[in-house]
């Protein structure tokens, strides 16, 4: 099996929604940010995958080692001998690659955030920066299309931990900053025992309502001359933010229910962000 063939099946496999956004991209381009999505799938399979830390701190050791030897020449795993080729035309550094790698070992130690700063830094790591290497990817001519990529990354994040907060409380995590639970009067127990309540509902709510404000926001960051070429990540917002509603919609049953759209639907949207320019 080749690398590229190999970083191919990573990404299909995973059935994420940034695949529908790839199908629009020019072979190159196409072959860069499936390399790069199948590199993050890998350490964040280490987290998720992990039945013990020590194993899994090893793990991810091992892809910072592997991230240095890429970029001296020397790669090893197929992901990384199908990603160092596109770096220097793409401008990935290695030093995004470990920040990556740095926020998937925070899952590794942390899973309790005392306040939405310290929740923003891990979805810098583990998304923001996702975001600007894509964005790199996609062809942004403008530097400041870099802080609209971090703001997307966010927002992203915030999407994931809002419809996640069931099966993340099944692996005893609970992302969701403890100041926010205190003001809404949620206690820790009630959602590692995924109890629903008036008080969860409200929660949740202000918190769909502060994702969709950072979607706003990532929006207005976006140069204008950089429009046409992010339409990838514009298609990524596009099924996220639709996912986002139809949670609320839902009202909410994230602690015992993942709520997904379905494969036509994300096609759907990302094609009219293509077309018509409808995010």
């Amino acid at each position: 099996m080749t690398p590229q063939t190999y970083v191919q099946n990573k990404a299909a496999s995973s059935g994420s929604s940034f695949y529908y956004a790839f199908l629009f991209l020019t072979p190159q381009k196409r072959a860069a940010i499936t390399a790069f999505y199948a590199f993050c799938r890998e350490v964040d399979d280490v987290v998720d995958e992990a039945l013990e830390t020590g194993v899994a701190q090893a793990k991810l050791a091992w892809w910072k080692q592997e991230v240095l030897n890429a970029f001296n020449g020397q790669a090893q795993h197929p992901v990384m001998q199908a990603l160092t080729p596109l770096a220097d035309t793409f401008q990935i550094k290695a030093q995004q690659l470990n920040h990556i790698i740095e926020g998937c070992e925070m899952d590794l130690t942390q899973t309790r955030y005392l306040d939405m700063p310290a929740l923003r830094n891990y979805c810098h790591l583990v998304a923001g920066v996702v975001g600007e290497v894509s964005a790199q990817i996609f062809g942004q001519t403008s530097p400041l299309t870099t802080q609209y990529a971090h703001a997307l990354g966010q927002a992203l994040q915030m999407t994931n931990i809002i419809r996640d907060v069931g099966e993340d409380a099944l692996r005893g995590r609970i992302y969701i900053p403890i100041d926010t639970l205190q003001q809404f009067d949620v206690k820790a127990h009630e959602i590692l025992n995924r109890i629903d309540s008036p008080r969860f509902q409200a929660l949740m709510q202000h918190l769909a309502h502060e994702t969709h404000q950072l979607y706003e926001q990532a929006f207005a960051l976006l140069p204008k001359e950089d429009c046409r070429t992010q339409k990838p990540g514009l298609m990524m917002a596009s099924i996220y933010k639709t996912l986002l509603k139809e949670i609320e919609a839902s009202r909410f049953p994230v602690l015992h229910q993942r709520v997904a759209l379905t494969p036509i639907r994300k096609l759907w949207l990302a094609w009219k962000v293509q077309a018509l320019g409808v995010y």
